[in-house]
């Protein structure tokens, strides 16, 4: 599929709502380049967990400069351990100046093959692409969320605890929906789209919808 014009698609949810799936669906179906943006701050997050000694700006800033896509397929960045600790690195002024500017060149220049960006995350429809296409919300309610995150990490043979996924689920909520630096929370253009009763397919097809009528017009 080539588009008359290059698109950009910006998306916000909370954890484990489904963005990450539909924004990969997305990209695939319209040939657009996908950025994980929350993937950065659990590698930044790994990095500290796994080098705490040798931790600091300088040496984020100069990984973020030779940072690639393959850096953030590592299976070890999606544990609960560094799914907290990337929460927290995330309150990091600097840190988040330093991954702005990253998820900002992919957004607004990525590769020439592709027909657009799509990013996913906390502050993408109003920090990183304030003037994107198409702008979603997509959330789901607490519980379901939770499961999504607990089924996920048993597929990688994590012991863990429903309950534990949880509790880690609503810690998350309180701290991306109540930081003082970019905040999650749901811009007024935003289309908001529900996943709690959507399958993965039918929530496919109701964004691409949204797209493909804008698009035409």
């Amino acid at each position: 599929m080539k588009l008359k014009k290059k698109i950009k698609i910006a998306i916000d949810s909370p954890a484990a709502a489904g963005a990450g799936t539909q924004a990969k669906l997305i990209s695939k179906h319209f040939n657009l380049f996908y950025l994980d943006t929350g993937k950065i701050y659990r590698l930044i997050a790994n990095i500290k967990l796994a080098q705490p000694n040798k931790y600091s700006h300088g040496l984020i800033k100069k990984k973020m400069l030779k940072l690639t896509m393959k850096d953030l397929q590592n299976k070890k960045l999606l544990s609960d351990e560094v799914g907290t600790m990337a929460s927290i690195i995330s309150k990091d002024k600097k840190i988040r100046k330093l991954v702005h500017a990253f998820q900002i060149k992919s957004a607004y220049h990525p590769l020439k093959k592709y027909n657009g960006s799509c990013l996913d995350g906390r502050d993408i429809t109003y920090k990183i692409i304030p003037d994107a296409d198409f702008k979603f919300f997509i959330t789901a309610n607490t519980k379901t969320r939770a499961l999504r995150r607990y089924k996920e990490l048993k597929g990688l043979n994590k012991k863990i605890s429903f309950n534990e996924v949880l509790k880690s689920i609503k810690n998350r909520d309180k701290s991306d929906y109540n930081r003082k630096v970019s905040p999650l929370m749901r811009t007024r253009d935003s289309i908001l789209i529900n996943t709690t009763n959507l399958t993965k397919r039918s929530c496919f097809l109701k964004i691409k919808q949204i797209i493909d009528r804008k698009l035409k017009a």
